[in-house]
């Protein structure tokens, strides 16, 4: 449902457009279930309700609690192993033994210790298979009943729910947002970008759609429906295009075996094709970077049954070969081989965005005698580029006076490198000279506002969301490097998956690492207990669900505390049905059951190529606890992966995060101060129509104002 949709990504409910009535009291219904999960309903959301017919006012409140116990996390049965967790979890040694008891003497009684040295001595004994292990041995209505009701604390989360337009109206508007982006969007935007195409083919187009992998997308529902193709000005975008319907990546990160096209499709991708070489044959030097899926696709089009679009013929032949083309990246390439580092900025100046992105190496490998033309040609560059690159290049110079202890980086698809850093610093001049140039570029580009400008500063250490690749969909998920405050005294981490077809067995841990990094313990399915943190118990196989928890209190002796899900056995993150990551905080008073909707802070999505994920790191600083997202995923083993085996490569890739510093939402705060007054949000509404930007919007802001939460940050990062 578009409603449901909606809802979650915006925290605005559609307006309804059903018949009048009183529905006060399914309004009094829906406020009082939205409290039980952790959510609110604002003044207007509950008139409107309120005006309702019972019929269309129940309908409405249905939608909205689904929408927000799913965002949550509370449209599952989170069941933990040990019944009573976190007080009844054994001890890890005493736990075994007894499943080893109970498998050595599977007819009833009582085995010595030296009956279980006997059996173990013997070897063939899997500790995974051993009776009643990794199985709920109760119900769901089991694990409720020997639990108190959650007491409420002060600090439970209360998120507010707005009312919205039409949900026509609001479907637009989201679309036009997503489809207009200046920054590549998540995958869970992309389909949900797809869903909104459909739904709103007829309804006004964005005047531009800077994003490739968005055009993609919008021409993939175009393609199926016999539309026009839109924006279609590289061969590349013809491959994305391809890529996308064949149900590939549209990214190009990964090959995508492509299905069969139908011939009216084969004739609007060749169509295209031509179109692009013939408006500018210089284009066919980009096809040698994707050669091999260029020759896939040719199997699939027949090129050479349309001799009326030669042209489309000529990027086959590229591919294969037959056509040497140079394109510009290697005529740069060429030129610095050939130590002429000038010439080779001088070549890329045509292509802003790929020269701001050489410009580290370029600087770096400028002589003396060329390094003045190389910072022109690079500073030339600045008005051309986007906003996107100029911050990614901002964010990167402000990394290069010193040496990183670890150099990381991280792909699209959230996988990441890390080796040690051996490139000399930039010197201090340069990287001053060019911070305070991109500052004044940035800040000429950013919007300016006709309202006073409020900003809330739970807002400021959010890092600019620069691609939707550097965060996860959910609920509350900040992009990588973002910081925010943890409140309470225990931090609980959930960790809940769904299998497909076959056997899954995903593994819940804790690695707990001093101030240098060195990991001081770990908490996982091979030890249950240390210093206060529990877990909840080994589940291995979820063909209806299973969920892991760790209990971390804050009281904890460790600098850094980084949880991450291993895949022991089965499906990957994307392949199974369902898997998601969150934590809640809680105080020690607060009883309950293990999952309440009500303390859950942030849930997100776990959909990243790897076998090891690692959402978060929490660290403690002279502040107090904050959360920093890593959203990165190791490669692993094929199976049996644990965190025992993969503390070095967790601790390097943590070391490499903390340690950069990010280009956040106070950057961007900064440039408004030097143009405009800047209010900090304190709790109190104003008199008049603002510009709010924080990460959830409060009630009680003027009518008028213009509000940018979490769902449009990205809307600040000019073209």
């Amino acid at each position: 449902m578009l409603e449901k949709l909606i809802i979650q990504k915006t925290l605005r409910v559609p307006a309804s457009t059903g018949t009048a009535g009183d529905g006060s009291g399914v309004a009094r219904q829906m406020d009082a279930a939205l409290l039980d999960v952790g959510f609110a309903a604002s003044r207007d959301l509950l008139d409107h309700l309120g005006a309702l017919a019972p019929g269309p006012a129940m309908d409405l409140a249905a939608t909205v609690v689904s929408a927000v116990r799913e965002l949550a996390g509370d449209h599952v049965r989170h069941n933990p192993y040990f019944i009573g967790f976190p007080e009844r979890v054994p001890d890890t040694i005493e736990f075994w033994a007894e499943r080893l008891r109970a498998a050595v003497l599977t007819g009833g009684g009582t085995a010595t210790d030296e009956q279980l040295r006997d059996a173990v001595r013997a070897g063939g004994i899997n500790l995974l298979d051993l009776p009643g292990y990794g199985t709920y041995q109760h119900t769901w209505a089991d694990m409720l009943a020997v639990h108190d009701e959650l007491i409420a604390g002060a600090g439970d989360r209360v998120t507010l729910l707005r009312l919205g337009d039409t949900a026509e109206v609001e479907a637009e508007r989201l679309y036009l947002a997503l489809a207009g982006s200046t920054t590549p969007l998540g995958e869970a935007d992309l389909s949900i970008l797809g869903e909104l195409a459909s739904a709103c083919t007829d309804a006004d187009q964005p005047a531009e759609i800077p994003v490739r992998e968005n055009r993609a997308v919008l021409n993939g529902v175009r393609l199926a429906l016999g539309r026009p193709l839109v924006g279609v000005d590289s061969t590349t975008d013809v491959l994305r295009l391809a890529c996308h319907v064949s149900g590939g990546d549209v990214s190009l990160a990964t090959a995508t075996r492509f299905r069969s096209f139908r011939r009216p499709e084969r004739r609007v991708l060749l169509a295209a094709l031509d179109q692009v070489v013939a408006a500018s044959p210089a284009k066919l030097g980009d096809i040698g970077r994707y050669a091999e899926r260029w020759k896939r696709l040719g199997e699939r089009l027949h090129p050479h049954e349309y001799e009326q679009w030669p042209h489309a013929r000529e990027v086959f032949a590229v591919a294969r070969g037959e056509r040497k083309v140079r394109n510009l990246a290697g005529r740069a390439e060429s030129a610095i081989r050939a130590g002429a580092v000038g010439t080779a900025a001088s070549v890329l100046s045509s292509a802003p965005g790929l020269l701001l992105r050489s410009a580290d190496r370029l600087l770096r490998l400028a002589p003396r005698a060329e390094r003045a033309a190389v910072v022109e040609a690079v500073t030339g560059a600045f008005g051309s580029a986007s906003a996107r690159v100029l911050c990614s290049l901002r964010e990167h110079v402000g990394n290069r006076l010193t040496p990183a202890s670890a150099r990381m980086y991280a792909s699209r698809s959230r996988s990441a490198w890390v080796g040690p850093d051996r490139r000399p610093p930039l010197p201090a001049d340069l990287v001053t000279e060019l911070s305070a140039l991109l500052d004044a570029e940035i800040g000429a580009r950013l919007p300016v506002w006709e309202r006073p400008l409020v900003v809330d500063p739970e807002v400021l250490d959010v890092a600019l969301p620069l691609s939707g690749k550097a965060s996860e969909g959910g609920f509350a998920v900040l992009p990588r490097g973002s910081r925010a405050t943890v409140s309470g005294e225990l931090l609980r981490f959930f960790m809940y998956w769904r299998q497909d077809s076959r056997r899954t067995d995903y593994d819940l841990s804790v690695q707990l690492l001093d101030d240098d990094f060195e990991t001081a313990a770990q908490v996982s399915w091979t030890n249950y207990r240390h210093d206060g943190v529990v877990h909840s118990g080994d589940l291995t196989e979820a063909a209806d669900g299973a969920t892991e928890f760790i209990d971390v209190p804050l009281s904890i002796a460790g600098r850094y505390v980084v949880p991450q899900v291993n895949i022991y056995a089965g499906e990957s993150f994307d392949e199974v049905a369902e898997s998601m990551f969150g934590y809640q905080s809680r105080s020690p008073e607060q009883q309950g059951a293990p999952f309440d909707a009500r303390t859950v802070r942030s849930r997100s999505q776990m959909r990243g190529r790897g076998r090891i994920a690692l959402p978060v790191v929490f660290v403690k600083t002279e502040q107090g606890w904050q959360a920093v997202w890593l959203h990165l995923y190791l490669r692993g083993w094929p199976s049996f992966n644990r965190v025992e085996e993969n503390t070095f490569t967790t601790a390097h890739r943590v070391r490499a995060l903390m340690e950069r510093r990010y280009l956040t939402m106070s950057y961007l705060v900064d440039r408004w101060r030097e143009r405009t007054e800047v209010t900090l949000w304190g709790g109190l509404p104003p008199d008049e129509p603002v510009t709010f930007i924080g990460i959830h919007a409060p009630e009680g802001l003027p009518a008028g104002s213009e509000v940018y939460t979490l769902d449009r940050l990205a809307e600040l990062i000019p073209a």
